[in-house]
């Protein structure tokens, strides 16, 4: 047998159901030759070896391809647009019950931002955000809602204020806000989508995915969304084919499925 790329990938799909097909090969090679290199393993071989017996590292390897970045309020001029613009106009369109989905939602920043947001224009009993990612340990980190500064640093003053308690360097995020938010394991390369969402959050996620997988995503973010839903992306990320999938491009992050 040879213990190449192709063969770790088809262990780490027994392992962890994680295609990494779906990702762009040379980024995500990169980054796991960065861990066999830190721990001297030699080869693919024994690296699935070590994933096997060694849970510590397990968990961090897990950690490491499914790429963990994130804080609240992360480019703050589409916050903005979302709090200013969009949710006033899903409210109108669609009522107070807003079912919102923040998918790969990592260390939790993104679904407590948009509880907060919304909580400038609803009481927070209205409010319930279900959130999803794929790794189960950070899943459990964003339920404890304990962050350092930097990751805070975007959010409003007053917000920031009212829901968050400093311990120590750290801040923890409110019982309110946390109550408001549903966190679930979740693969959006394989899993079953929510149906009836008025909001998708999915953000500086797909720049990582193949081009194909790219497509299959958006689509399927499509068919969770009700007719004049919203998806909201990262920064630098396009949907090309738009209207061929059935979005309306309301601006550089924002798509409407198409009424």
């Amino acid at each position: 047998m040879i213990f190449d790329y192709e063969y770790f990938k088809r262990e780490v799909l027994k392992l962890t159901g994680i295609n990494l097909s779906c990702y762009k090969e040379a980024q995500m090679k990169r980054r796991i030759d960065s861990l066999i290199s830190k721990y001297k393993i030699e080869g693919y071989e024994k690296y699935v070896v070590c994933l096997k017996t060694d849970r510590r590292m397990f968990e961090e390897f897990i950690n490491h391809i499914t790429i963990n970045v994130s804080e609240f309020y992360r480019d703050i001029d589409q916050w903005k647009v979302l709090e200013e613009k969009a949710i006033p106009e899903l409210i109108q369109r669609f009522g107070k019950n807003l079912k919102v989905w923040s998918a790969a939602c990592s260390t939790g920043d993104e679904p407590y931002s948009l509880v907060m947001a919304m909580s400038r224009h609803l009481p927070l009993s209205n409010i319930r955000v279900y959130a999803t990612d794929v790794d189960r340990q950070i899943i459990e980190m964003a339920k404890k809602g304990v962050y350092p500064e930097k990751s805070i640093a975007a959010v409003p003053a007053d917000l920031r204020r009212r829901y968050f308690r400093q311990t120590g360097t750290e801040y923890k995020i409110a019982d309110e806000i946390k109550a408001r938010v549903e966190f679930r394991e979740h693969n959006l390369l394989k899993d079953a989508y929510p149906i009836g969402c008025h909001l998708v959050v999915c953000r500086n996620v797909m720049i990582y995915f193949t081009e194909e997988v790219k497509d299959q995503v958006y689509r399927k973010f499509c068919n969770s969304l009700v007719t004049g839903g919203l998806l909201f992306v990262g920064a630098s990320e396009q949907i090309i084919n738009h209207k061929e999938i059935g979005y309306f491009r309301k601006s550089a992050f924002y798509y409407q499925k198409a009424l």
